[in-house]
């Protein structure tokens, strides 16, 4: 599985592209690895995933958690491929400001795992609204 390829190199921030998309029947998947996470009783490896497919090309985004042991636990479905996390720091998975041309550019949602996985998150994107995502467990 591609999945295990990324979490087995170990690579934070490398790009890895498996598949070629095409008009017809092609899938390609875009996954970055974002690096470990801690949690209160565990770490966490995150990897964002960007599958593209159909005709238009659409998209499908996620934020995909692993246990330390390359165990797959779950996703977050992120709707717009610019609205997934940038990277980890200071122990968190940073959002950076959304592109939407309505939102507010000074924005930054940093999500914290120090209690576990978050069952949801909020990302806002200007005056309190914005984006509640939910963590599914596939």
């Amino acid at each position: 599985m591609s999945y295990q390829k990324v979490l087995s190199e170990n690579s934070i921030d490398s790009i890895y592209v498996f598949g070629q998309w095409n008009k017809i029947d092609g899938i390609e998947t875009h996954l970055k690895y974002l690096g470990i996470i801690c949690g209160k009783n565990e770490n966490f490896k995150i990897v964002i995933s960007s599958r593209l497919w159909g005709l238009s090309k659409r998209a499908t985004n996620k934020i995909l958690v692993f246990s330390e042991k390359n165990k797959y636990l779950g996703n977050y479905y992120i709707t717009m491929k610019y609205d997934l996390p940038e990277k980890i720091e200071n122990n968190q998975i940073v959002f950076l400001p959304s592109k939407e041309d309505n939102c507010d550019k000074d924005l930054i949602t940093c999500i914290s795992f120090d209690k576990g996985i978050p069952e949801q998150f909020f990302i806002e994107c200007k005056d309190g609204k914005g984006d509640i995502y939910l963590f599914n467990k596939e």
